[in-house]
């Protein structure tokens, strides 16, 4: 499939690198995103459910926010993004993450997360250079102090995902490549693959939404995970991952 002309133009200006035999786009950390103005302050809600396929039966598992900022930070002007999940599943929860970027690129600089179930707290705090990804020293109680993650090239931040896809430029046969890494995850950073399939109109808070449609396995054959995008937007509006029992996750935007 020919690649688009107008992502592959702006793809060759900001330095990115197309494959034109596949429409493979290598999407580099430091690259300037060709639709990084899409992502934009604000917060969205999301409702995740397990849903039964063979029942239809659905479960609530928790309400999750996400939202973007953009503030001051050593005299930077940076991009953060601060989630909240308040959970129900499998017990009353809340988990806090605390993200912080480089601003126009989306190169990760620190990522905390915060975990609190029946009366215990987890913190844990990551920072992300060119070649590793460490555990935050001045952080406390830091229970990944120890972590030393070596990486062959920079790596994006798996748990920011959905914006950083909002800053693609998403086009029919677009397979975006890109090196992810889940902080203090036992898989290695490594590159994934996010395939744009089609288009499909689903239900949205407001009505019908015109989407693209976006594919992965994770690098894991046989497993995939679907999005939709909001065209326009590029706001995510639903996730659904097959799990190996059967049952399907499902994250909805509410607002």
């Amino acid at each position: 499939m020919p690649v688009p002309y107008r992502p592959l133009i702006a793809a060759l200006a900001l330095g990115l690198s197309w494959s034109s035999q596949a429409a493979v786009l290598n999407v580099d950390v430091g690259s300037q995103l060709p639709r990084i103005d899409l992502v934009k302050p604000g917060t969205h809600h999301y409702l995740r459910f397990l849903r039964t396929p063979s029942s239809g039966a659905s479960q609530p598992v928790d309400i999750w926010t996400r939202e973007i900022r953009f503030e001051e930070q050593g005299g930077k002007r940076r991009m953060r993004i601060v989630q909240r999940w308040d959970g129900v599943l499998p017990k009353p929860s809340v988990r806090t993450f605390d993200s912080w970027f480089e601003a126009g690129t989306f190169r990760p600089l620190t990522h905390q997360r915060i975990a609190e179930m029946d009366g215990k707290r987890v913190v844990e705090g990551f920072v992300f250079a060119p070649d590793k990804v460490t555990g935050m020293q001045d952080l406390a109680e830091n229970t990944h102090k120890d972590l030393s993650v070596a990486s062959s090239e920079p790596t994006y931040n798996f748990e920011t995902d959905i914006e950083f896809m909002q800053a693609l430029p998403m086009a029919e046969g677009l397979d975006a490549r890109v090196n992810f890494y889940h902080p203090g995850g036992s898989a290695a950073p490594q590159r994934y693959s996010f395939r744009v399939t089609g288009s499909a109109a689903i239900a949205g808070p407001a009505g019908p939404v015109d989407c693209w449609v976006v594919k992965t396995d994770y690098n894991r054959p046989g497993s995939e995970s679907t999005f939709w995008f909001a065209k326009g937007s590029q706001l995510m509006v639903r996730q659904e991952s097959a799990l190996p029992d059967g049952r399907v996750m499902v994250k909805t935007l509410i607002d």
